[in-house]
């Protein structure tokens, strides 16, 4: 049923995770794009569309008091003329939680009494997310209809009930509709209840929902935006299915409604002031699928952190990753980083004793050949060479960055916030491994030296817009020109200078990036810009807050106030639900959508409330 459309901008989203409902501005899931009912990654429900017979409806206005609820209304338009008043009022309540979903459908009269005809059209695919994001056409599973709805294949199970129950009937093309034929009088309601239970099969890793909420304090007089963004965090809590009282954030939905290693972590990094329950599960949580062999099929090595895992494969067009997929350069050391940050916050000692292995493992990596391939002393990767990610830092696109002339980098790649990364997590190793009383310190602290020596004589470029840390080097050392906001991540891990910081600081201040909405991911003067591409200038809120910690970190607390006040600015634009990313032209003051961005997402999220919160605590 898939359209070649999967804009999601102008989509309802629902969300109760691992469940997700996106339908149209009318309530409608019309089985095409990425409308639809969706639980563990597949459509649970492709196709819902309530009609009253012979009378069209008009949608009118729709309502999302909260992330897992919303209202839409429409008015029956009974005649062409526009003069004539519509007398018949449809609400539609939708509420979803982690395995149902829930919709009530009230047909209200203010006219005279009438006998109307009202139907149902229900369809499912049970189509993948990967195949709803490439837009492939999945075909309609058969329904089973008696006094309900079914349907069933070899991915699971979804049963719809009606209450009052209405005549079924399996028509042409996999389509079943559902048919009441009722009365109402003046000033009278009738209204149908359904609901739709989903069950899957296992798979390789299971979306489990969360059973309670991080323990999170929080400031009073928190920006309504911020509050907004909190809801949508605990809409996107997951649980793990090996350990439910560790709780992570899923990615974002719809299209990564999962665990994350890199989103997960600077999620629960950036909501670290708040308390740290999610910390300490999102670290268990990926701490128990490190890797511990060599497969080249997942790009597992021992001691590294995943990219993501899913209950099955996907295949999205582009790539095509395995259910648990570690090809990403720096989940690994921001998991040492937020284990050291989780420490110094108050993570109870057993707990770090516990995870203490897991550090000592990821340092091994980090330090190894499987991070240095050609063993120059930076951290680098190679391009998936089984159809996985070409770029495994957090511009992953397969043109993330590009030389002047337009042609693509050669591997390995080293990038500049992966250095930066590396470096912390060393420091952090260090610090940890001294407080309990770990041999390896001092061989750390000599691998951070040479790594930041390396850093110094390679990264560092000038052009006519100054000087400033390229944002990655190719195979043959050369770096690629432009200037990006990966520097800002560069910022508090300690590998710059006090001088070099303000380099940075002073190149990111400037408007070809810094703008009234935040950081653009590569200078409006480059080559390559593109405000509508993924990651070659657009914006994303996450982005801006790295280089807004960063900045107050090195003492430019003027420069991250001004930053925190950006992401507020744009939390505002999307009324506190802030997108993945988003498009800014030269001189606009109007954010623009980018029409596949997921909405909520973790990390955006988190953005607000941090930003929210260093705010109202002055930092």
């Amino acid at each position: 049923m898939t359209g070649s459309s999967t804009a999601l901008h102008s989509l309802v989203t629902v969300l109760n995770a691992p469940s997700v409902v996106c339908s149209l501005p009318d309530g409608r899931l019309s089985g095409r794009g990425a409308t639809g009912w969706f639980s563990h990654d597949v459509r649970a429900l492709s196709l819902l569309e309530f009609a009253i017979a012979d009378v069209p409806t008009v949608a009118v206005g729709h309502d999302q008091p909260h992330p897992s609820t919303a209202s839409f209304h429409a008015v029956a338009r009974e005649s062409e003329s526009h003069s004539r008043d519509a007398t018949l009022l449809v609400e539609q309540r939708r509420e979803v939680s982690a395995a149902r979903l829930g919709e009530r459908f009230t047909v209200i009269n203010f006219g005279d009494r009438r006998r109307l005809t009202i139907t149902l059209r229900v369809a499912t695919d049970f189509a993948g997310m990967d195949a709803v994001k490439a837009g492939r056409t999945t075909a309609l599973v058969p329904p089973i209809a008696d006094d309900l709805v079914s349907w069933r294949n070899g991915h699971g199970t979804t049963v719809l009930r009606a209450k009052p129950a209405g005549m079924v009937s399996a028509g042409t093309g996999s389509v079943a509709t559902v048919t009441w034929h009722v009365e109402v009088g003046t000033g009278e309601s009738w209204h149908v209840d359904l609901t739709a239970d989903a069950a899957f099969r296992p798979g390789g890793f299971e979306q489990h929902p969360a059973a309670k909420d991080p323990q999170w304090t929080l400031p009073d007089g928190l920006p309504a935006v911020a509050a907004k963004s909190l809801e949508d965090l605990r809409a996107l809590l997951l649980a793990d299915p090996e350990s439910p009282d560790d709780g992570y954030l899923a990615a974002g939905a719809p299209w990564y409604l999962t665990l994350f290693g890199r989103d997960s972590l600077w999620a629960a990094r950036l909501l670290l002031p708040l308390g740290g329950d999610l910390a300490a599960g999102t670290l268990r949580t990926l701490a128990r699928r490190q890797g511990t062999r060599y497969d080249a099929d997942t790009e597992e090595q021992p001691g590294k952190i995943l990219h993501e895992i899913r209950a099955a494969p996907i295949d999205t067009g582009q790539v095509q990753l395995s259910s648990r997929y570690y090809g990403t350069i720096d989940a690994t050391p921001l998991w040492i980083c937020l284990f050291r940050d989780a420490w110094r916050a108050g993570l109870p000692a057993d707990e770090v004793h516990q995870l203490l292995p897991h550090m000592y493992a990821a340092m091994d990596w980090l330090t190894g050949t499987d991070a240095d391939p050609d063993d120059d002393g930076l951290i680098e990767y190679q391009p998936s060479r089984t159809g996985g990610l070409t770029h495994q830092g957090w511009k992953d696109s397969h043109d993330a960055f590009l030389h002047d002339d337009g042609t693509h980098p050669l591997a390995p790649l080293a990038l500049c916030e992966a250095q930066g990364y590396a470096y912390a997590a060393a420091q952090a190793a260090v610090e940890l491994g001294t407080a309990f009383n770990r041999a390896e310190t001092a061989a750390w602290a000599d691998w951070a030296r040479r790594l930041e020596q390396r850093f110094r004589e390679t990264f560092w470029i000038d052009d006519e817009s100054g000087r400033y840390p390229a944002i990655a080097l190719d195979s043959k050392k050369n770096p690629i020109h432009g200037a990006t906001s990966n520097m800002a991540h560069l910022l508090g891990t300690g590998l710059l200078d006090r001088d070099e910081a303000a380099l940075v600081a002073e190149r990111l201040d400037r408007p070809d990036l810094t703008t009234r909405f935040g950081l653009r991911t590569l200078s409006s003067a480059s080559p390559s810009y593109n405000p509508f591409s993924y990651h070659r200038g657009s914006i994303w809120p996450h982005d801006t807050a790295i280089a807004m910690t960063g900045l107050a970190a090195e003492g430019h607390h003027g420069q991250a106030h001004r930053l925190a006040e950006t992401i507020l600015r744009t939390a505002e634009h999307f009324d506190g639900h802030v997108p993945e990313l988003f498009a800014l032209l030269d001189g606009s003051e109007t954010p623009l959508a980018y029409p596949a961005a997921c909405r909520p997402q973790a990390w955006s999220a988190a953005a607000v409330v941090r930003a929210g919160v260093d705010l109202h605590e002055g930092r």
